[in-house]
């Protein structure tokens, strides 16, 4: 039988993580902007020098 009186007290399950939680992170955040201004360094030079 389960002991019902300790499962109030126990661990909570562990919360369900989104993607909006991924984006937060600064790792992510950091590469995706550095991946975004190669891109945009890349698109200007072929819109203005090219």
């Amino acid at each position: 039988m389960l002991d019902r009186t300790q499962s109030g007290t126990g661990v909570p399950p562990e919360e369900r993580r989104g993607c909006l939680f991924a984006l937060s992170q600064p790792p992510l955040m950091i590469f995706l902007a550095v991946i975004g201004c190669l891109l945009l360094m890349a698109s200007l030079h072929d819109l203005l020098m090219l």
